[in-house]
């Protein structure tokens, strides 16, 4: 059966035992994690530069970012290069999440608004949430999740 225009794609990964999505229309890759180039006097959650296909792509900690402790990194750990959409042009980034799972579809109909209350980050970076028979699956808006100054640092020197 085809997807219906009500279903998206979204690929799912994990920071600990949380378990979030970003829609397949801003991954572009998915890579193995290696150590970035450090770039001097960034936020904490910068961890650096990554040579992606000749391009120096800015890779953030999400963990850092979302208030959690500092990825450690394992055999699973992975980077998502994304293209995200951001005042009219395209911030290509990484993100380091522990582990990538799948890409899936979720019907607009199970996809439930965020919560106002009872979650232990700051909601606003939330598009949604999924309920699975093994707990919630968060959907993230990555360019709510930067504020105006994580714009400033990550985009490239004109």
């Amino acid at each position: 059966m085809a997807a219906t225009s009500s279903d998206a794609q979204y690929v799912t990964f994990s920071l600990g035992e949380e378990i979030f999505a970003l829609p397949v229309s801003v991954v572009q890759e998915i890579l193995d994690y290696a150590e970035a180039f450090k770039v001097p006097n960034g936020p904490d959650y910068l961890l650096g530069l990554r040579d992606v296909r000749g391009q120096g792509v800015p890779t953030l900690d999400l963990r850092l970012k979302l208030g959690m402790s500092k990825t450690v990194p394992t055999a699973h750990t992975r980077v998502l290069v994304l293209n995200v959409p951001l005042d009219g042009r395209v911030l290509t980034l990484g993100l380091v999440a522990d582990r990538v799972f799948e890409v899936t579809p979720f019907k607009s109909s199970d996809i439930e608004p965020a919560p106002d209350i009872g979650i232990r980050w700051r909601s606003d970076y939330i598009a949604g949430v999924v309920r699975r028979e093994t707990g919630f699956v968060v959907l993230m808006d990555i360019a709510k999740l930067l504020s105006r100054d994580d714009m400033t640092t990550l985009q490239p020197a004109a």
